[in-house]
């Protein structure tokens, strides 16, 4: 193939990135749409960039030092990129490389003003926008200053923040190529950027336009402040005029000079409305042209605007897919499971076919859509209290939606309405229950059963036959999480604590009194599992060739880990410990609700640390103290309420009353925690039989690897398994994309609009300079914060605060060995909660931003009962 040195900007268009990088090809673009104003330029073409840097044979030997550099080393980064770039401005162009910009500079014309910009190949991209990582030189004259800019473009590739921030994003230097763009110059009155969506809130129907006098670079690079219009429905809603001093302005001899604006121009708005609408108008047809939100660069020159880049905006979060017009309010199942990670397709879609209410995807998580339940007066209600109770900020985040009159409709009462995020059930007392703990057995028993005969009846199908057997398997699987019994039981327990409560604090004054009275709850299996592994260290503790292997284990592979650990004295009973704590827990793993997560089973070696730290921090028989401990404190409890309340008027019948709420909840609250055990249970059978399914793929030259199911969602897994045809294109689309979502940050509240919202705490009762969090677990505590983000990460002591993102059920192993708990996300009954009460730690959740705004090893005060950590001194 002929190599092409040079070619024009109305050449080509975005899907040749791989030639003339992402600014060239978005440029060419633009350059297509009607009505749309590009300044004429040529590209210079990565082919090119790669002809220069095939002459410079010492290049390889720097990008193989910089591959080996850790991203954190930011001085080996500076020194060896720094002679990288040398080297390449080094370089002499080839003559046959001189010759076709010579060419393209003459057909110009040679002594014209030009800009000089690099477009790399890995440059505003959808998933990455690499803005600002290579350079561009203004008003460019003569051909020998344009080949000397051009080189330097060349070499901008790696400058020291390109190089990290690829490195940061896991992309591999010698894959990346740069192009230059050659472009008229424009000289413009005002110049700036143009956002075709909110990029704060994310709202898509809003565009905001910054202007300032002079070039833009002024704006980009910090030097002035820009007027800001905000702009909906074509109106200028909002407009906030800077004082603008300095402005860029391009030299006559070429180059730029910054320059002092007359005190009677400095107040003026850069645009008139007039001419910020025309200007968003020119950006929906952009946007529409490259179907989705840009960000882009604008000139001014004499009252027509000229477009010089448009690049996707990234940090937008994705709205879910409905094919209709209508206003809708989603909520995050996610922050209501704790589990806020992006899920692979096999894994949503899974959740979507076995939950109770219908879900939406976007960005790699789920929603529920609830404007209808919104829309009416009486179901909104039960629904704002449900979801309130469980994260106050969920409930603020509506409530922001519904005081604009206008956004969510108002339907009739359409009754009670169905489910709310998560699965129980909304608004409405269920109906009356005894409390007796024999209807919890028969519960566990009943969901044991079905479980057995999922296992024993899959165990014979393969093929398009598995498939319609889990078809099957899910409605099962869908009836056993709406037995009516089940959602008593779990309300009993809920309502009993709320009422707990309220009660208490009205008639004692005491707050969160619930928090003591359900420590060592029985039947609860999240909170035993936690203290199960803790037996399996007692076991390990007298053996030190088992705690020696243990240490040692991240060079033993998983699938080998308990035959390796036998070998070693000790390790046969070490070994039997833990296959019969996998036995009753190795389905779990951080994110279970995803089913393509390695479980425990899968890889043991997880459990390693906390096992490890358990033998460090714990004496034999910790479990059964730590259980019969936190009983004796609920029983102690329970005996000064009732006899305070005594003492009160009516003190019989308050106390006779609260007596009958305590028992209830001892009884039922445990069991919470059992439906989600059950769903993981199955979540684990059914992922046996698709990975066995998917083996037989692979054999069968289908698949390259097995984790590619992952990738797919279960109905395309069926086609998959009935065709034995796979896109192999659509799983590399799927695997870039779910890459790309770990960068986004879901909303626990999304509008379909774009809108992403947070919500807020309405609290004036919390030191200055405190976090604020919702209190679920009752007490304060002071001591070193340890931010863990990965469960395998953990090296815990006595003592320690542990604060991280989320704690889902797998979590709860690491609860015995801490003192506090401090999450991003979570409510009054998600897992950690619940888990954080049993144990009797003090915890506060739902703290915005907690992982960044808390150093590993700071010192901090969780308060449990009031809902605030302090950070100490």
């Amino acid at each position: 193939m002929m190599e092409k040195y040079v070619v024009d900007l109305r050449e080509v268009d975005e899907t040749q990135v791989a030639l003339v990088g992402g600014k060239g090809a978005h440029l060419g673009g633009l350059s297509r749409i009607e009505g749309i104003r590009v300044p004429g330029g040529f590209c210079v073409t990565t082919d090119a960039f790669r002809r220069v840097m095939a002459d410079a044979p010492s290049i390889g030997g720097l990008l193989d030092q910089l591959a080996r550099v850790s991203p954190d080393d930011r001085e080996a980064i500076r020194t060896l990129s720094a002679e990288t770039r040398r080297t390449i401005e080094g370089i002499a162009v080839p003559g046959d490389v001189v010759a076709a910009i010579t060419r393209a500079l003459a057909h110009l014309g040679e002594q014209a003003a030009y800009a000089v910009r690099s477009s790399a190949t890995a440059e505003d991209l959808p998933t990455a926008s690499f803005a600002g990582q290579q350079d561009t030189y203004l008003n460019v004259m003569g051909p020998m200053a344009i080949l000397q800019h051009i080189s330097r473009c060349w070499a901008s590739l790696f400058t020291e923040r390109a190089v990290t921030y690829r490195r940061r994003n896991g992309i591999d230097d010698r894959t990346v190529h740069m192009a230059v763009v050659v472009q008229q110059m424009a000289f413009p009155q005002a110049s700036g950027i143009l956002f075709t969506a909110d990029p704060v809130t994310g709202n898509r129907k809003v565009a905001t336009v910054d202007a300032g006098f002079g070039l833009g670079e002024a704006l980009v690079s910090g030097l002035v402040n820009p007027d800001v219009f905000t702009v909906r429905e074509g109106d200028v809603v909002a407009k906030a005029i800077a004082a603008k001093q300095r402005a860029l302005q391009a030299l006559p001899a070429g180059g730029t000079q910054e320059v002092s604006i007359d005190s009677q121009q400095q107040e003026q708005a850069a645009l008139t409305d007039a001419q910020v609408v025309r200007l968003v108008q020119f950006g929906r047809r952009i946007e529409a042209h490259f179907g989705r939100p840009q960000d882009i660069e604008w000139c001014l020159v004499d009252d027509a605007f000229q477009i010089v880049q448009s690049r996707p905006i990234t940090t937008l979060y994705p709205i879910p897919e409905t094919g209709d017009q209508g206003n809708h309010v989603y909520v995050s199942v996610g922050h209501g499971q704790m589990m806020t990670d992006p899920m692979k397709p096999l894994g949503y879609s899974m959740w979507q076919l076995t939950a109770m209410v219908p879900m939406h995807e976007a960005g790699g998580r789920l929603f529920v859509d609830v404007t209808r339940r919104l829309a009416s007066p009486a179901s909104r209600a039960g629904l704002l209290d449900v979801l309130g109770k469980g994260d106050p900020l969920v409930r603020d985040a509506l409530e922001t939606v519904l005081d604009r009159d206008d956004f969510v409709p108002s339907l009739p009462d359409a009754g009670p309405g169905g489910q709310p995020v998560g699965g129980a059930p909304v608004g409405g007392a269920p109906a009356p229950i005894e409390t007796d703990p024999a209807i919890v057995t028969e519960l566990i028993e009943r969901s044991q059963e079905s479980i057995a005969a999922l296992e024993r009846d899959i165990r014979t199908k393969s093929g398009p036959a598995l498939f319609d057997f889990l078809l099957e398997a899910f409605e099962e699987h869908k009836r056993v999480l709406s037995d009516p019994l089940s959602l008593q039981v779990i309300m009993a327990g809920m309502e009993a604590t709320w009422w707990l409560n309220d009660k208490l604090q009205e008639w004692l004054g005491e707050k969160n009194a619930a928090d003591t009275l359900t420590l060592s709850a029985p039947d609860n299996v999240t909170s035993e599992m936690g203290l199960a592994l803790l037996d399996v260290a007692d076991v390990i503790r007298p053996s030190p060739e088992v705690v020696a292997f243990l240490q040692g284990v991240e060079y033993v592979e998983d699938h080998a880990f308990l035959d390796e650990l036998a070998k070693v004295a000790g390790g046969t009973e070490a070994r039997d410990a833990i296959e019969a704590y996998l036995d009753r827990y190795g389905m779990r793993c951080v994110g279970e609700i995803d089913i393509t997560r390695p479980r425990w089973r899968e890889r043991p070696t997880t459990l390693v640390p906390v096992i490890l730290d358990n033998v460090r921090n714990f004496e034999p028989g910790a479990a059964e103290r730590r259980f019969e401990q936190g009983r004796q404190k609920a029983q102690k409890k329970e005996q000064d309420v009732l006899s305070r309340l005594r003492a009160l008027p009516d003190g019989d019948e308050k106390a006779d009353e609260t007596k009958r709420m305590i028992d209830r909840v001892r009884t039922f609250i445990g069991y919470r925690e059992y439906p989600k055990y059950g769903i993981i249970s199955r979540y684990f059978v059914y992922k046996q039989a698709l990975l066995a399914e998917a083996e037989r793929l692979v054999q069968a030259d289908v698949l390259p690897e097995k984790e590619d199911i992952f990738s797919l969602t279960f109905q395309e897994l069926h086609d998959v398994a009935r065709s034995n045809q796979v896109d192999d294109q659509l799983i590399e689309q799927r695997k870039e994309a779910f890459r790309s979502y770990h960068a986004l940050t879901p909303p626990r509240v999304l509008t379909s609009d774009g809108e992403a919202l947070t919500g807020a705490y309405r609290r004036d009762d919390v030191p200055a300079g405190a976090l604020v969090g919702l209190p679920v677990s009752a007490g304060t505590i002071e001591g070193r914060a340890r931010v863990i983000l990965d469960m395998a990460d953990a090296d815990l002591e006595a003592g320690d605060i542990l604060v991280t993102t989320f704690t889902d059920p797998s979590w709860s192993p690491l609860f015995v060995g801490i003192a506090g708990l401090v999450t991003e996300v979570g409510g009054l009954m998600t897992h950690g909660a619940v888990i954080a009460r049993e144990y009797g730690l003090p915890a506060v959740v739902g703290v915005e931003q907690a992982t960044r705004l808390i150093a590993d090893g700071q010192r901090i005060r969780v308060h449990g009962t009031d809902g605030y950590i302090e950070i100490l001194p």
